[in-house]
């Protein structure tokens, strides 16, 4: 029979003031599950974001039959973890009336509020709390991040559809209604953040922090040692699996930060010792524009599985990409994704448009199947988590918004019923935030935005 001891929130190993909180080991509980019930993780819940929406013929499989066995070009990434996500065709968006004119101020802004600006102020951001926030002010008191906002693209783009505040194109979380939060864009910035170390080129910052800063993980990873010896053989793995990801976050931000220093010299035109005058220039990273982005994507989908494997907080959002200036280098053209969502179905440009989609579902592919070969608990952290990807328009060449594609993945403790395509859900975008929240166990005293019911086929074991 197996002991367990209740594990506080912040526990963690420390060096030098680097901590590192610790996963949920088979000899730990929660701290703060209820006294005489089965000791269970806490479930996580997290939002990544596309914006134009998609190729509708390519996104959505032909029947709920094919839907694991064959999936749409669009989805083939999921391949795998498939029988863990849940699609829903017919949630539909908000409204955007008196806001026509304003298609992408509204399609980030509105995607987890379900909610219209105020027309009387389109100057000012008032709008709505969002779902994340919603929850993260009912659970962010348990973790030392009340919740963690991420993107991959500056929020400052400069436009005004419909005078409307410039804050509604690239932002999504809003902790209250006039109070928009910003996201990190920056890596190094996201992982100082968990670990609470001081921001890197900051005024504190002196030479040789970058070697300090190791010597503080190798003191962190001594003491995560000292412990493995007093753990069982299962534990001991968990924490190796762990401390593991630890070093490869690390590793691959150095990498990034050592192609962007090389790529600098090399623009400055000081030749990097290492290289041959015929090799190809080094590739510049370009934080958020770069042309590897499944590599910047990627790294920022490994922060948000480490917050959330540490319990460091549990509730997170990932704005992937904002409706301004975005292009895909990485996938052969350079053309911007805006301009080709206006494709009046030029095979060309339907083609790229598809391959942009297909691009991004698979950044939240390779998070979502990181989570599932964790383990946690009786199951893995995708069992523990509610995932949602999703766009804020359905088709980006007539601005519609009847019909928003949707990923859930994750059972979410328990509470959802995967490996389904459900092919006629009737319910909207505040329906559906407000059934997600219910099942990560987040009391609402009102429903979401334009919410009216919660869809219970998302539960419902058939």
């Amino acid at each position: 029979m197996k002991s367990h001891f209740l594990i506080d929130r912040r526990t963690c190993l420390k060096g030098l003031g680097a901590a590192l909180a610790l996963p949920l080991l088979e000899t730990m509980g929660w701290a703060d599950s209820s006294k005489g019930k089965a000791v269970k993780p806490p479930v996580r819940l997290g939002f990544m974001y596309m914006p134009h929406g998609v190729i509708m013929d390519q996104f959505w499989p032909t029947d709920q039959e094919s839907f694991l066995s064959a999936p749409p070009p669009a989805l083939e990434s999921l391949s795998g973890v498939l029988d863990q996500c849940l699609l829903m065709r017919g949630i539909s968006g908000v409204p955007i009336a008196p806001f026509n004119g304003a298609p992408h101020a509204l399609e980030l802004s509105t995607w987890l509020t379900a909610s219209l600006p105020d027309s009387h102020q389109r100057n000012k951001i008032n709008i709505a709390i969002s779902a994340d926030q919603i929850a993260a002010n009912y659970v962010g008191g348990l973790t030392s991040l009340p919740s963690l906002e991420l993107a991959t693209m500056p929020q400052t783009h400069k436009e005004n559809q419909e005078g409307l505040n410039e804050g509604y194109y690239s932002h999504c979380s809003f902790r209250s209604a006039t109070q928009a939060v910003p996201a990190e864009i920056n890596p190094r910035s996201v992982l100082n953040r968990l670990f609470k170390k001081a921001e890197p080129g900051g005024p504190d910052r002196k030479p040789g922090a970058d070697a300090l800063e190791r010597s503080m993980l190798d003191l962190v990873i001594g003491g995560a040692k000292d412990l493995r010896r007093t753990l069982p053989q299962d534990d001991q793995h968990k924490l190796d699996e762990y401390l593991d990801s630890v070093r490869s976050v690390e590793r691959r931000i150095a990498a990034i930060e050592y192609r962007q220093k090389e790529a600098a010299l090399e623009a400055a035109g000081v030749s990097v010792s290492k290289r041959h005058a015929s090799d190809s220039p080094p590739l510049e990273i370009k934080i958020p524009l770069g042309d590897k982005r499944s590599e910047y994507m990627q790294v920022m989908c490994d922060l948000n599985v480490l917050a959330f494997q540490t319990d460091t907080t549990r509730v997170s959002t990932y704005i992937g990409s904002t409706p301004n200036g975005v292009s895909y280098p990485e996938l052969g053209f350079k053309d911007e994704h805006h301009s080709q969502t206006h494709h009046n179905n030029q095979p060309d440009k339907v083609d790229k448009v598809a391959k942009i989609t297909a691009f991004n579902i698979a950044q939240f592919a390779y998070m979502i199947k990181r989570m599932a070969t964790l383990r946690e608990g009786d199951g893995t952290l995708l069992d523990n988590c509610i995932m949602m990807w999703g766009s804020g328009l359905e088709d980006g060449n007539k601005h519609a918004r009847e019909n928003l594609p949707f990923i859930v993945a994750g059972r979410g403790g328990g509470t959802i019923n995967t490996g389904r395509f459900l092919t006629a859900t009737s319910g909207n975008q505040g329906d559906l935030l407000t059934t997600l929240l219910t099942c990560a166990g987040v009391p609402l005293d009102r429903p979401i935005g334009i919410a009216t019911k919660q869809l219970k086929e998302m539960t419902e074991r058939l």
